[in-house]
């Protein structure tokens, strides 16, 4: 498994504080992480996940408050986040962590899970 770094950017918007953070290049070869991204203060947030699914591709959402312990996030209609189409959801719980990680795909499984947060 390879943990995966991040990248985060602010979103120059009038009025908001706006953060983009994206895992890059997430393969199931390796049954790949992210880097948790420390998301208190970020209220408002939703993932879109891009790239190759591959047969069976499924990347789960997940949080934590004690940054060692995770476990899946829910959309507003209270189902998990485990991704298995390319598409964007929102984060419904408010937690101190939050990572993506691949759970299932081939060997052309490749994605990217862009997160976008707001205060």
């Amino acid at each position: 498994m390879a943990t995966r770094t991040y990248t985060a950017s602010r979103l120059q918007t009038v009025g908001d504080d706006v953060m983009v953070v994206t895992w890059a290049g997430l393969l199931q070869s390796s049954s790949d992480d992210g880097n948790a991204f420390t998301s208190p203060g970020w209220a408002d947030r939703s993932v879109q996940v891009t790239g190759t699914l591959g047969v069976g591709g499924s990347v789960r959402i997940e949080g934590s408050n004690d940054g060692t312990n995770y476990a899946p996030l829910t959309d507003p209609q209270g189902n998990a986040l485990d991704i298995t189409t390319l598409k964007i959801e929102t984060v419904t719980e408010l937690c101190a962590y939050i990572r993506p990680r691949i759970t299932a795909g081939d060997g052309t499984t490749n994605l990217n899970v862009i997160l976008l947060a707001r205060r």
